[in-house]
């Protein structure tokens, strides 16, 4: 594998942004299948340096860090994730804002640089089982940052591209704060990610992230809010993709199960279904709901029926859907805490 591929693991991004030179060395070694003799050749350093490093003693003089970053070719974007924004800075900054108020000027942007990050942030998303965000955040925040650098730079077709990349760093960035319990910058995330979806015309990004806002407005115990806000990510100016509109009706039944609408609510996950039967494959969906399969949809409709209080059937549902969770340990343990509870219920 190249270089620049190994950059894509989650993992190894995550130990190189805590400055964890052994986990950075033993992940490395891991993904290229070198020794550590060979990786002592790539670094400029003897294979009993390699093996002290690894060992939990991490170099300190800054010519042998420079010569490792060097011999890694740790990427560009992950070069600053030191110095830019920690996770003890949880909001927005306002500069950040202030470059996405100045985009597509004429110009040409790296788009290269967008494409390789809009690559890395997939991994994520699929690492997040295996790495907890907080150990992230600082590399995503870097990213981000170098998505709105280029945007000044790009024509008006590559400001809405940019903007979108945008809008899916700021939401995972909200989500890992709510997660954290910071829920006031989990907001201001959902709110920046919105507005770039806005921004650049994507139907889709703003839908999720009204159904994201929906979420965290029930799981903070206001359904009535929760339903207007799910309804409202429903409808847009222009249609929904199939995906994006299982996601939000999805959304809306729990919602409307929280307030004893429960016929509706069953009616929505039964259109939930409906509209994720109609895309299967993964390179239909968009880039976030790439965990969109036919199994999750029989997993929402089993939830929507575990919030009506439809035990035996939400027990059922989960019981057939849980073994398409194969790679998805967290979310199998939620999934079978909720089929055990329904099952203790009925």
């Amino acid at each position: 594998m190249a270089k620049q591929g190994l950059w894509a693991d989650g993992r190894l991004r995550a130990a190189y942004a805590a400055q964890d030179w052994p986990l950075v060395f033993r992940r490395y070694r891991a993904l290229s299948g070198l020794s550590q003799n060979r990786l002592g050749r790539l670094v400029g350093l003897t294979q009993a340096y390699v093996s002290r490093i690894e060992s939990g003693r991490p170099p300190q003089a800054a010519d042998v860090i420079a010569r490792i970053v060097e011999g890694l070719e740790v990427p560009e974007e992950l070069g600053g994730s030191q110095s830019a924004a920690k996770r003890d800075d949880w909001a927005p900054a306002a500069e950040l804002r202030e470059r996405m108020a100045h985009a597509s000027r004429t110009g040409r942007a790296d788009m290269g640089t967008a494409d390789w990050i809009s690559t890395v942030l997939a991994q994520y998303r699929r690492a997040e089982d295996d790495v907890r965000g907080p150990a992230l955040w600082p590399v995503v925040r870097a990213q981000l940052d170098t998505v709105t650098e280029l945007l000044p730079k790009a024509t008006a077709n590559q400001a809405d591209r940019l903007l979108l990349l945008a809008a899916e760093h700021a939401h995972w960035l909200s989500w890992v704060a709510w997660q954290e319990g910071r829920r006031g910058p989990a907001l201001a995330w959902l709110d920046l990610a919105a507005g770039c979806a806005t921004d650049g015309g994507h139907v889709d990004m703003a839908s999720w992230v009204g159904r994201v806002r929906a979420y965290y407005t029930l799981e903070h115990g206001d359904p009535l809010r929760s339903l207007r806000t799910a309804d409202a990510a429903r409808f847009s100016s222009a249609p929904l993709s199939p995906a994006a509109a299982a996601a939000a009706a999805y959304q809306t039944g729990l919602a409307a199960a929280a307030v004893s609408e429960r016929d509706r609510a069953r009616r929505l996950a039964d259109e939930a279904r409906e509209f994720a039967e109609q895309v299967p494959d993964e390179a239909d969906r968009p880039d976030w709901l790439y965990w969109l399969t036919p199994a999750r949809a029989d997993l929402q409709v089993a939830d929507i029926a575990f919030a009506c209080r439809d035990w035996a059937a939400a027990a059922e549902g989960f019981r057939q859907a849980l073994p398409g969770l194969v790679g998805y340990p967290r979310d199998h343990a939620y999934y079978q805490a909720r089929m055990e509870d329904a099952r203790r219920r009925i």
